[in-house]
């Protein structure tokens, strides 16, 4: 983009001074060069336009660039998101297996005990009473996964919404690289 506007007031500087030049010197006398008058003003029309063409497309450049840089940021913002997210998630897994476990231990413990009969450890309600509040904690823990679950999805949609956009700049930015090209 510098090189741009560097080229630009190189060439401004440039057309500035045959201006000058041109205005210095006498015009010559024989007639064949009423015929060259149109043709230069012809050429300055057309370096007007491509000056006129060039400054507005590095505004637009500097635009896309601009939108570009944004999207990146709500992008990169998603994927963080969505990685703490993941991380909470397998938390949330880890814990709901602990409880699974705990909960399947206390299932066995409890049968054998009934099917012992023994008067030590915990009377059969107080099994049942730890049982019941192990499966309540389970219930939540499975709760919390389903709604981490759910958000999960919501966020990887918002994130390859966000990556569709981006790609859109993207592609923005390539076009106008392109039609900024010379000519050859």
């Amino acid at each position: 983009m510098r090189r741009t506007a560097g080229a630009l007031a190189v060439f401004g500087v440039l057309l500035a001074g045959w201006t000058v030049l041109r205005a210095q010197t006498p015009a010559p006398r024989n007639p064949g060069s009423a015929d060259i008058m149109p043709a230069l003003l012809e050429e300055v029309r057309g370096l007007r336009a491509s000056l006129e063409q060039m400054s507005s497309a590095g505004a637009r450049v500097q635009l896309a660039l601009g939108r570009l840089q944004l999207q990146e940021g709500r992008l990169n913002a998603s994927l963080k998101r969505q990685d703490e997210l993941r991380q909470r998630l397998a938390e949330a897994l880890k814990a709901q297996a602990e409880v699974q476990q705990q909960v399947a231990g206390l299932d066995r413990e409890f049968k054998e005990q009934t099917r012992r009969s023994s008067p030590e450890g915990p009377t059969p309600e107080q099994m049942e009473d730890i049982r019941a509040h192990h499966r309540q904690r389970l219930a939540i823990v499975s709760a919390d996964v389903q709604r981490l679950t759910a958000e999960e999805a919501t966020i990887a949609t918002d994130v390859a919404s966000e990556q569709a956009r981006w790609i859109e700049f993207n592609q923005r930015l390539e076009d106008l690289e392109r039609a900024l090209r010379p000519l050859k």
